[in-house]
C-alpha cells in the first residue's frame, strides 16, 4: 500500500481510508488512484462499511496537473477508462462507502465522491468541475455519475462557467446528502457507518449493487430485477432474524 492512502481497519467492521497528500490538497495521481483501487479490488475480510476522507482540510482537489503526462489520443482514452474501472469498483464493489468531505471536492475529486454511496459535506466544501475552463473535458465518470445527480443541463452550465457550489447548495442539488458544521463530517460518517454496518450484509450488498443498475434498465427489466433482489434477501437467514427481532421488539443480530 502507498503512504498516500492511510488505511485504518477497525474492530467494528468499519474501514477508514484517508487520502494523504499534504500540501497537494489530496490531488489525485496514479499512485493514489492505484492505492484506492488496490483496496477495493480486495476489501479485507470483515469490512462492512468504508469511510473515505482526506487530510489537511481537503477531500480531493482532482487530477494533479503538476504530474500531468502528455498522452496521445489512445493513451488518454485508456487512462480515462482506467479511472472508470476504479470508480466502478468503488460504486459496485458491494461494500457501502461514505465520503466525509471538506475543502476541495473538485474535478476528479467530485467524480470520486459521486461513486460513493453517502456524502457528507462541511461548510468549507467546494464542488466544482473546472475542466472546461482549462480546455479539457472530464474523464473519470462525471458525465454519468455527476450528470445523473445534477441533470445534463445544470452540469453543462457548471462546466462552461467553472461554477462553484458550497455545501448547502451541494446538498440541495444532491452532490451531498448531509450538510454539517465545521469538523463534523467524519463524526457523522462514523455514526452512519456504524448504523449501516449493523444492517444485514446481503441487504447492503444488494442495495449498492442493484439500485443504480436498475436505473439503467427499461421499466419491465427493472421491476423483474427488483423481484429477484427481493427473493434473494427475503428468503435469507438474516430476513428471518429481522422479522423475529421486530416481533420480539429487540435489535436484530445479523450474520
Amino acid at each position: 500500500m502507498s503512504d498516500m492512502l492511510n488505511i485504518e481497519l477497525r474492530d467494528d467492521g468499519i474501514a477508514v481510508l484517508t487520502m494523504n497528500r499534504p500540501g497537494k490538497r489530496n490531488a489525485m495521481c496514479d499512485e493514489l488512484l492505484e492505492a484506492i483501487d488496490g483496496f477495493f479490488r480486495a476489501v479485507p475480510e470483515g469490512v462492512r462499511v468504508v469511510v473515505l476522507t482526506g487530510v489537511e482540510g481537503h477531500y480531493c482537489s482532482g487530477l494533479d496537473l503538476s504530474e500531468h503526462k502528455a498522452r496521445d489520443a489512445e493513451g488518454t482514452m485508456r487512462h480515462s477508462r482506467g479511472w472508470h474501472a476504479v470508480m466502478d469498483r468503488i460504486q459496485f464493489g458491494g461494500v457501502p462507502v461514505i465520503s466525509a468531505m471538506f475543502g476541495a471536492v473538485i474535478g476528479g475529486g467530485l467524480e470520486l465522491a459521486s461513486s460513493t454511496h453517502v456524502r457528507i459535506a462541511e461548510p468549507s466544501t467546494i464542488f466544482q468541475l473546472p475542466e472546461g475552463r482549462r480546455g479539457i473535458f472530464v474523464g473519470g465518470g462525471a458525465t454519468v455519475r455527476v450528470g445523473r445527480i445534477l441533470g445534463a443541463d445544470r452540469m453543462i452550465e457548471m462546466m462552461l462557467t467553472g461554477r462553484k457550489y458550497g455545501h448547502e447548495e451541494g446538498k440541495a442539488l444532491g452532490l451531498a446528502h448531509y450538510a454539517v458544521g465545521e469538523g463534523e463530517a467524519l463524526d457523522l460518517a462514523m455514526e452512519l457507518a456504524a448504523k449501516i454496518a449493523s444492517n444485514a450484509p446481503l441487504s447492503n450488498y444488494i442495495m449498492v449493487q442493484a439500485i443504480a443498475r436498475i436505473e439503467d434498465m427499461a421499466k419491465a427489466d427493472g421491476l423483474f430485477t427488483e423481484s429477484l433482489c427481493a427473493a434473494l434477501t427475503q428468503t435469507s437467514p438474516d430476513a428471518l432474524e429481522g422479522l423475529a427481532a421486530f416481533l420480539e421488539k429487540r435489535a436484530p443480530k445479523f450474520s
